[in-house]
């Protein structure tokens, strides 16, 4: 059963267009230039591919796609690790999706949420793959400054939201990045009716996604800074780091680490006491 393949043919128009035929190490053919990149038969030459086969390919006509046949333009275009998984599951068939119910209700894994438990002291976040909260520490709201509850949309969060824009210092960084991981997980769940309605209703309502949408960037959760200023607090800086249970791949715990004794590490038990403190 095959899929539509427009995706795949957009995804490696683009990558194409990044890559000049003197990055490529190759000769330009000769001839005028309509792309900023290499052309369609450049491509196929530098892949060992014929011109009318990468044709029928980019334009999503080539119904059956050999994972080696894959592996030849990414070869060509230095694809990096992502990048090669995205390509392929771009081109998967429907079959080797799990065709589940996007509605069924996320659980915390229990064994990120014991783990997360006993990290009171930093900020702590358990996302599921759509990026809604599963669960998350106090200390997690109190820096970002919103209650987040579980079955809260992250995502959300970050485009909606005006606090969020206003806490964290470097929020185009990390809202790219947001939108170039949603596109790899629709690559991985192309049927998931409540991501893709997500994704279609910010890129409508929000410039910035439908900018870095039609960039086609892919990636996956990947360790970053984020910087936040604090309203009480000041500025604060930390290393996200990522971790995955091996029999839960769809969620992630989302750790704001610290450096030992740094002005970040010294402020948060302060918050903490602010959020346990007896309230009028």
């Amino acid at each position: 059963m095959s899929r539509d393949r427009s995706a795949l043919g957009a995804f490696l128009r683009s990558r194409r267009d990044r890559l000049t035929p003197s990055q490529a190490g190759i000769e330009a053919f000769p001839g005028a230039r309509r792309v900023p990149g290499l052309r369609r038969e450049e491509l196929a030459v530098l892949a060992g591919l014929s011109p009318d086969y990468y044709s029928r390919l980019e334009q999503g006509r080539q119904a059956n796609i050999s994972t080696e046949v894959l592996d030849a333009p990414a070869r060509a275009l230095r694809l990096d690790e992502v990048e090669r998984a995205h390509l392929h599951d771009l081109a998967a068939p429907t079959a080797r999706h799990r065709t589940a119910s996007p509605r069924a209700a996320q659980r915390p894994d229990p064994g990120l949420l014991r783990l997360m438990r006993t990290l009171d002291h930093v900020p702590v976040l358990l996302l599921g793959h759509r990026g809604e909260v599963v669960a998350r520490n106090n200390l997690l709201t109190a820096v970002l400054g919103r209650p987040l509850e579980p079955g809260t949309s992250f995502v959300r969060f970050m485009f909606q939201d005006p606090v969020a824009r206003e806490r964290i210092v470097n929020w185009a960084d990390f809202a790219s990045a947001t939108v170039a991981t949603m596109r790899r997980e629709i690559a991985r769940r192309p049927y998931d009716t409540l991501l893709t309605a997500l994704v279609d209703e910010l890129r409508v309502t929000d410039h910035d996604v439908a900018r870095w949408w039609d960039d086609h960037t892919v990636r996956d959760y990947a360790s970053v800074t984020k910087r936040v200023e604090h309203p009480a607090a000041g500025p604060m800086s930390f290393d996200i780091e990522i971790v995955r249970a091996p029999h839960e791949p769809d969620q992630r715990l989302v750790v704001y680490t610290t450096e030992p004794d740094s002005p970040t590490a010294r402020v948060l038990p302060i918050l903490a006491s602010w959020d346990t403190a007896p309230r009028p």
